[in-house]
């Protein structure tokens, strides 16, 4: 058991941190307590955490150690190494960066501080310089570090719940978008409102009235030396550890307030009038409106708009694609038939129900599989894949009959079955095509002319002839079996139409055909009186109504309560019936009394019970849910008001115990929300028993492989333990079963019962069938009679055979022979079992080949705060909607149009307005796609921020504006060469640029072979946002500037020219599989290398290959980095002294000659990227001019920024002496860290050897600020 002593005040941060890791925790065992510790214990303050052990407590005292430890124990501080000292730099970045100056200008406003509101305001304005900052680093991040909630934004969250709370008015926060969504979602998350309850944040800085406490050393934690709590003299003693421990932040925080007066006092002297910046200006809509007859290439020489608009750039060029044949593995080729050295790609997609629409979980599969086909067609594979719609039996027939009985006021009984399926055809025709379109509009690149319905004939008679095959094999069979029956829609279905209901306890739930709600999560426990004796046997079950049902009671065998019941029998209250005490290992007997009454017929556990001790199987229940072969009074009711009339009537016999809450689960059917009943009917099965062996033996040796590996195991567990898979659904809309029963016509034949098999014959007709039953019986076909079977197959049935039944199967087609056995298999991990188990058994068993070669498993979308997608949270959003945008009034709509009840409507309304508050803004298609493949990361779940999306359509636009820079400087005239390859001219510029070009297609080249999306979309976004546009473009703009110069600084033009075009061809080629509207947009507007023989689009292009581009330099990517590391030190302290337009002289002092070489050759880069007027490198030995700004750049070069006459040199002195202070305290702890006794046995030689490094690094940094500050302290 631990113990956490911490105070419960909304105000108090530290302990506030703590609350809410040991919320997260996955021990149940952490007992929190509202006080200080026992001073018995040594410890500070709160929070402290006590671990009670055998051998003594251990104490965690401090909010950091004790959310370190609470963190680390229920993961949440970092997936691996990397990602903990992360979370640990944020730790301390909360600690020492964020918490000081957000203390600085609350606590004046609650009192804990005197206000002065000079310096209350600069630390105000340094607490906003620094959110800016953290605002940008948020830009493209849901949380901090990696994909989920971690320790790192618990702490930073607590740190700024404060100034959320009491000083960031709304102007503040909309400068603070991102960062106000970041905390808006970690506040918002279930163990945050457990700890913090609803937090409401600040309408206008006011002084604040601290809540009052029933204790008051609950009160938020001050940081000043007059703290009370610190000194009450009933507190315990504190160790002279603890005394300089506060002495040092005493002394921290006196620094933080001379340096905020200092700046406070700069403030006071008269500044130039600063000019108002211009608002930002919203998302513009440009639409493209040259009339395009659809099918006809897009206008491309008309000029580009001023900015990037989804509308504009998606405008006509689908229709060209598909009218061109891009999309189809015969473009280029003369028979696909013919050997293609690149090699095959073929892929089906998951055929999406004929009733949906697309939600984020189509587009998500739909962009990783479009990015992948596009891929492999660029890189010269014969590629297909192969479009197509299921039939969705239930779903589809569902729909039909509201749509039937909604505007004629019939069922399907009154048109009967087939003019209802005629129904259903017209249906399917007028609005069964609107998923096709919706793929159409994600860009997705099938090849339509293949594209196929389940109900299609073709498809039709592959499942027929899939059925007969495996019935004549013996391996479909006929058995009386217990079904997940929905009494509403009169059918068996699949387990995967049965959503599971958790309830707490006792919960009041709406039943389909039912007036009021019906009572689940109680637990009902009655008596069995034993025959010939006065004792009586208790059971208890959650379905009262089944014990109608009862033919039996079972006990433990290793249970000595009951020993003596061995061979007795127990009396049914209601009926004639004596049950035996049967003895069975399934029964706990540390549940309720030990005792589990049984019911074969309607409990899956029970039916087992029931075959094995050979046990009458009552089925009280008809397909409606009316009680059958009952006695009265219950004869005939439904099954949830019989609930109560049996309950009442045990009640009366005297043999009712009690009733109690019980956390349960209720299996709800998804398409009616009916209750599931387990129903025992002779239903049609297949035997998996073998093919799921094949299977599982397929994936054991490496002929089928399954990506990410960590879904091995539900797969081995899965196909070891298959059990056979009911295919009969009660249903008209499907494929109905080719199977007859029998009956002859000949007294010497005896009739047959419907669930023995031997009376039932398949057959691709009636003829076909009656031969076979003819033939069997041995009489003549006159004298057989056949009836085929009501029933239509499961839906999953034809989906089993999807991969070959679109190529023609069973007829061999030449699309058969060149096309199957397919690639690749990509989806959802949540149907590995339901669709790709399927698809390999019926593969191996029917052609005896799999189906595909690999299977790849993306993860399940959910919102951006880790929700389910539901419906009734209003987090279910259509792609389109973010493609094209919509308002939340929009939104609203859509719920009140769905099937939602009234109250599930307002909050869903609620989940909107909270997540959408402004609607959702216009994304474009290339943004989703983006967005989707950076989440995709190989786990189990995506997290999905709409606020992220948009994100990448701001990229788009950087984009476009980087192309249409690089389109004006190229000029009208520019040819480029035929091949992309070096001159031996390039600047060290031009050399970096290709380098990291070499280096983004490598990354983006393994990155589709191990499906690693999001190294994909980085290495891509890192290339043309940090690399191309914010680096080389800025670099080479004064290489054009001076074309005219001279000869050579001609010559330097023209090489820069053809290093910008490669980029940018390139670039849009990497680019392209994953963007494809606006990359082919941009790429239709460049010249091209050979205008007679190169592609006609961007998507039929080569992509970039490693042998092709293979110009890495690691030397000139290590000088650009100090390079790089330069320029921002230059623009860091440009920033700080508000440097805008002014350029300043920059001197960097080097270490040695070679460092002092390095930065001549680069000189023009530096000057050009950091505004600066000029650019001089000195030695070591060099004096630097008097009056600059000093700032580390490295343990090699110091940055210099001539500053005299433009700054405050106080103000520079007192930053030094802060990293004087911050390197100290680093070397301070190095060195104690490395002075331990034990520190050369435990510690790792790597990681002495880097704290070695560091502690050299940081000595030679300090030698530097001394000699800065004495230089400062020469001007004063």
């Amino acid at each position: 058991m631990a113990t956490l002593y911490a105070s419960p005040h909304p105000d108090d941060f530290r302990s506030l941190l703590a609350l809410l890791v040991a919320e997260l925790s996955p021990s149940s065992c952490i007992k929190t307590i509202a006080e200080d510790p026992p001073a018995c214990l040594n410890a500070r303050s709160r929070p402290t955490l006590v671990l009670s052990s055998g051998e003594g407590d251990t104490v965690v005292s401090g909010a950091n150690a004790v959310a370190w430890y609470l963190a680390h124990q229920g993961k949440r501080a970092g997936m691996d190494a990397k990602q903990q000292s992360q979370v640990w730099q944020w730790l301390s970045f909360a600690d020492n960066e964020l918490i000081p100056v957000s203390c600085a200008v609350v606590f004046p406003l609650m009192g804990m501080m005197g206000m002065d509101k000079k310096l209350q305001q600069s630390s105000r304005a340094e607490l906003l310089r620094v959110l800016k900052v953290l605002d940008k680093m948020l830009e493209p991040r849901t949380y901090l570090v990696g994909e989920s909630i971690t320790l790192a934004d618990m702490a930073v969250a607590t740190a700024l719940l404060l100034p959320f709370k009491y000083v960031l008015e709304p102007s503040d926060r909309k400068v603070l978008p991102n960062l106000t969504r970041w905390f808006t979602t970690c506040i918002n998350q279930p163990h945050s409102l457990k700890v913090l309850g609803k937090v409401t944040l600040c309408e206008k800085m006011v002084p604040v009235t601290v809540k009052a406490n029933a204790d008051p050393k609950d009160s938020p934690p001050a940081l000043s030396a007059s703290d009370p709590a610190r000194d009450a003299p009933n507190g315990p003693t504190k160790t002279e550890a603890q005394l300089k421990k506060e002495a040092k932040k005493r002394e921290k925080l006196e620094k933080f307030q001379q340096k905020k007066e200092m700046e406070a006092k700069k403030k006071t002297q008269p500044a130039a009038e600063k000019k108002t910046k211009p608002e930002k200006k919203e998302l513009g809509v440009i639409t493209y409106n040259i009339p395009t007859p659809s099918g006809e290439k897009k206008d491309v020489i008309s000029v580009l708009p001023d900015s990037y608009s989804p509308q504009y750039v998606e405008a006509a060029w689908y229709p060209w694609w598909e009218k061109q044949g891009f999309f189809k593995p015969e473009y280029g080729r003369k028979s696909i038939s013919d050997p293609n050295p690149n090699g095959i790609f073929m892929i089906c997609i998951p055929p999406p129900n004929v009733t949906g629409s697309l939600h984020l979980g189509h587009a998500l599969t739909n962009a990783i599989q479009d990015c992948l086909t596009r891929w492999h067609r660029m890189r010269g594979e014969t590629t297909l894949w192969n479009p197509g719609c299921d039939h969705a039996g239930i779903a589809t027939q569902v729909v039909v009959e509201k749509k039937l009985m909604r505007d004629r006021g019939m069922s399907r009984h009154d048109l009967g079955r087939d003019n209802f399926i005629q129904e259903v055809w017209k249906w399917k025709n007028e609005k069964g095509d609107r998923i096709y379109h919706q793929l159409k509009k994600l860009g997705s690149s099938l090849d339509w002319d293949r594209a196929c319905f389940t109900m299609d004939p073709k498809l039709s008679y592959a499942v027929q002839e899939a059925f007969i095959r495996m019935h004549d094999e013996g391996v479909i069979y006929r058995s009386n079996r217990l079904v997940n029956w929905s009494c509403s829609l009169n059918s068996a279905i699949s387990d995967i139409e049965v959503d599971k209901k958790e309830l707490t306890g006792r919960t009041l739930l709406p039943v389909p055909g039912y007036k009021d709600k019906v009572e689940f999560g109680v637990l009902v426990s009655f008596a069995y009186k034993v025959d010939g004796s006065d004792e009586e046997v208790i059971v208890a079950t959650t379905r009262i109504e089944t014990m109608l049902g009862d033919t039996a009671v079972a006990v433990h065998p290793e249970d000595l309560r009951y020993q003596h019941l061995k061979g007795k029998m127990v009396l049914h209250p209601f009926c004639d019936r004596k049950m035996p005490v049967v003895f069975h290992e399934f029964v706990d007997m540390s549940f309720g009394t030990g005792a589990v009454k049984i019911t074969p017929a309607h409990d899956h556990n029970d039916y087992e019970v029931g075959v094995r001790h050979s046990l009458p199987f009552v089925n009280i229940l008809d397909e409606n849910g009316s009680l059958i072969n009952v006695p009265p009074p219950f004869l005939g009711m439904k099954r949830f008001e019989a609930r109560k009339v049996v309950l009442e009537a045990l009640k009366e016999r005297g043999l009712f115990r009690e009733i109690k809450d019980n956390p349960m689960v209720v299996p709800v059917c998804s398409r009616s929300k009916d209750i599931v009943e387990p129903l025992l009917k002779p239903q049609w099965y297949v035997s998996c028993a073998d093919m799921g062996k094949q299977a599982a033996d397929a994936v054991r040796d490496g002929r089928l492989k399954i990506t990410p590996e960590h879904h091995l195991k539900t797969w081995f567990n899965w196909m070891d333990n298959i059990r056979d898979w009911c295919i009969s659904r009660q249903l008209w809309w499907g494929h109905r079963i080719p199977a007859y029963f029998i009956t002859i016509n000949d007294p010497s034949v005896k009739p047959g019962e419907d669930v023995d098999g031997h009376y039932w014959v398949s057959g691709r007709s009636e003829d076909d069938a009656r031969e076979k039953a003819a033939k069997r019986f041995n009489v003549t076909p006159d004298k057989v009679k056949l009836r085929q079977d009501e029933d239509v197959l499961d839906t999953w049935f034809s989906s089993g055979i999807f991969p070959f039944s679109i190529f023609g199967w069973p007829n061999e087609t030449q699309d058969l022979s060149v096309f199957y056995p397919g690639t690749l298999l990509e989806t959802g991990h949540d149907i590995l079992f339901f669709w790709v188990a399927r698809m390999v058994m019926m593969g191996l068993k029917l052609t005896g080949k799999l189906p595909f070669k690999e299977v790849y498993l993306h993860a399940v979308v959910r919102d951006a705060h880790g929700r389910k997608m539901s419906k009734s949270l209003g987090n279910v959003i259509d792609p389109l909607d973010v493609i094209t945008g919509i308002s939340l009034e929009g939104l609203h709509a859509q719920l009140t149009s769905s099937n939602l009840d009234p109250l599930e409507v307002e909050r869903a309304k609620q989940g909107q307005k909270s997540d959408y508050p402004n609607g959702i803004p216009e994304c474009g298609t290339d943004a989703l796609r983006f967005a989707l493949c950076a989440y995709t990361s190989q786990g189990r779940d995506i997290n999905l921020d709409v606020n992220r999306i948009l994100g990448y359509r701001h990229f788009c636009n950087k984009l476009w504006n980087a192309v249409k820079f690089a389109m004006k400087t190229l000029g009208a005239n520019f040819v480029p060469l035929e091949k992309a390859q070096l001159c031996g001219e390039e600047s060290v510029i031009d050399k970096w640029i290709l380098s990291r070009l070499s280096a983004a297609v490598a990354l983006c080249d393994g990155g589709f072979k191990a499906y690693d999306f999001p190294a994909i979309t980085t290495a891509i976004y890192n290339f043309w946002l940090y690399e191309l546009c914010d680096v080389y473009l800025e670099s080479v703009k004064p290489v054009f500037s001076r074309t005219e110069d001279d000869a050579s600084s001609h010559k330097q033009a023209l090489v820069c020219r053809q290093t910008l075009y490669t980029c940018l061809e390139v670039g849009l080629r990497l680019l392209s599989p994953i963007m494809p509207f606006v990359t082919e947009e941009l790429y239709q507007r460049l010249p091209r290398r050979r205008p007679q023989h190169d592609a006609p689009s961007i998507c039929v292009t080569s992509y970039p290959s490693t042998e092709e581009f293979c110009w890495n330099n690691d030397e000139v990517d290590r000088n650009m980095d100090f390079v790089m590391s330069v320029v921002k030190t230059i623009r860091s302290l440009r920033a700080d002294y508000n440097l805008t337009k002014t350029r300043a002289d920059c001197y960097l002092q080097c270490v040695d000659s070679s460092t002092v070489s390095l930065v001549h050759n680069y000189k023009l880069q530096i000057q050009t990227l950091s505004y600066s007027q000029a650019v001089i490198p000195l030695s070591a030995e060099e004096l630097v001019p008097e009056g600059c700004a000093v700032a580390i750049a490295s343990d090699r070069c110091t940055v210099n920024l001539m500053l005299k006459g433009l700054i405050d040199v106080e103000k520079e002195v007192s930053k030094l002496m802060c990293k004087q202070g911050e390197l100290e305290k680093q070397m301070e702890k190095l060195q104690e860290k490395m002075a331990k006794s034990d520190y050369k046995e435990k510690v790792p030689l790597k990681v002495q050897e880097q704290d070695a490094d560091k502690l050299r690094q940081s000595h030679t940094e300090l030698e530097k600020v001394k000699e800065a500050m004495a230089n400062f302290e020469k001007m004063i």
